[in-house]
């Protein structure tokens, strides 16, 4: 725990800094939490470097690895080269290339250059596979062992490299050539005789990963095995590294903003919000404003197709937002519904037919309950303004009441099968967002309403 809390952290890390006692301020950040020291970076932003610097190098690396990306940016700015270089080669080899990759080229060649030769082969390694895959989340620092090792060699292997690996709660087994054989639990070598060989305790059931798999479907294989950690192997079996939980925790953090800001109605941001430069944040917004306002003017061509029916009997005009809006909501929701349930893996698209039996239900409830409250609506106001919908009020409260359950069903229709459609034509069903289907709900919904309202008042009004 930390020495002090709260308030008392920055109030002490002020007098330090008044005072300007070095040593002091050394110990002093020694001896508090990783997070309440990023809490301080936080709080005190011009001294970003002075607080990495004053720290003993490993605390420093992890406090920078929890750091927002623009804290890290101005820390490199300010920190001297050879404390970059310090501080950069003591980061785990998938930590540096999260950062690094988030940087423009010509600064990442000058940062690796300070870094050790060994350093640089592998983050230039690591940088070397596509973006969004898996190797670029792997580290090398891991302890493997063969099968003809005995458990007591298994241990002085882990008392030798195991101080530097990412985790050893998991051992991986290969052989001679480099091939991934299994991977065992160290708590099994825990409860086996020294003697006893590796390969007695292999059963050969192992769970890799692919080094140019997508980090999505990474995360995904993570939730069902329920693992720490997984080997990452190439094409050929080679064991090239493993990706930690730690990984995943951030990937699917950054999987769920994105997919936030999709279905908003926007690009994904690849820079926190205050960072992104006003004019990428304007291209990021107007394609997709652009592509909804052009929808929305199908709206108004249907509208038009129907200005001879409004004009015969305008009240229908009354009606169109309360159809639209209603239609859209459903749509919303559903495509919330879906795209979450998806991102989970609690559906795939072999699930298709499923959801739609389900959807078609909820959208006779759905639609039914709300026709029902709006053909009340409509009878009870003509009793209280008896003028207002006319003599054929019972006939325009069908309509109302009818289109509602069409343009609802419909809605959660579109809503939940967009998603799927698009997952399976392999784009990102978070496209299929809350304003896209409500603007798609809106063009069909305004000809369920004025097709219903032909069927029941045509002689009457129409």
């Amino acid at each position: 725990m930390s020495d002090y809390l709260g308030g008392n952290i920055k109030q002490h890390f002020n007098y330090l800094l008044e005072s300007g006692n070095e040593t002091a301020a050394r110990q002093f950040l020694d001896h508090q939490n990783i997070s309440d020291v990023a809490d301080l970076i936080n709080e005190f932003p011009e001294q970003e470097g002075y607080i990495i610097s004053h720290m003993s190098i490993h605390r420093a690396a992890s406090v920078f690895k929890i750091l927002d990306l623009s804290a890290q940016k101005h820390i490199i700015r300010e920190l001297p080269p050879y404390k970059t270089a310090e501080l950069l080669n003591v980061l785990s080899p998938d930590d540096r290339t999260d950062f690094l990759e988030e940087l423009p080229s010509n600064a990442v060649r000058e940062l690796i250059k300070l870094l050790d030769l060994e350093e640089r082969k592998t983050t230039l390694s690591l940088l070397g596979y596509p973006e969004d895959s898996i190797g670029r989340l792997m580290t090398p620092d891991y302890v493997y062992v063969y099968p003809q090792n005995s458990v007591e060699e298994v241990f002085a292997t882990i008392r030798k490299h195991g101080k530097d690996s990412e985790t050893i709660n998991v051992i991986y087994v290969i052989n001679e050539k480099g091939e991934l054989l299994d991977d065992i639990r160290i708590r099994d070598f825990i409860l086996s005789q020294p003697n006893k060989r590796v390969a007695d305790l292999m059963d050969s059931r192992v769970t890799s990963l692919n080094a140019y798999d997508d980090q999505e479907k990474a995360s995904e294989i993570f939730k069902k095995e329920n693992r720490v950690a997984l080997p990452v192997v190439s094409q050929s079996n080679k064991l090239l590294g493993i990706v930690t939980i730690d990984d995943m925790l951030w990937v699917a953090e950054e999987e769920f903003s994105e997919d936030m800001q999709k279905m908003g109605g926007t690009e994904a941001l690849e820079q926190p919000y205050l960072e992104i430069p006003l004019f990428k944040l304007f291209q990021k917004r107007i394609v997709w404003l652009v592509v909804l306002f052009l929808g929305e003017m199908l709206t108004a061509t249907a509208m038009g197709y129907f200005q001879d029916e409004i004009a015969k009997a305008v009240v229908l005009a009354l009606f169109v937002p309360l159809i639209i809006s209603s239609g859209g909501n459903s749509g919303s929701q559903a495509s919330t519904l879906i795209i979450q349930a998806m991102a989970v893996g609690e559906i795939t698209i072999k699930d298709w037919w499923r959801v739609l039996r389900r959807e078609i239900l909820s959208g006779l409830l759905l639609g039914t309950a709300l026709g029902l409250i709006g053909f009340l609506r409509v009878i009870l106001w003509s009793q209280i303004f008896p003028d207002v919908y006319g003599i054929h009020y019972i006939e325009i409260g069908f309509v109302v009441g009818i289109s509602l359950i069409g343009v609802v069903l419909w809605g959660t229709l579109s809503g939940s099968m967009l998603p799927i459609v698009l997952k399976r034509l392999g784009a990102d069903p978070a496209v299929s967002s809350a304003p896209f289907v409500a603007t798609l709900v809106d063009v069909t919904g305004l000809v369920i309403y004025f097709f219903t309202a032909f069927l029941f008042l045509k002689g009457l009004l129409l």
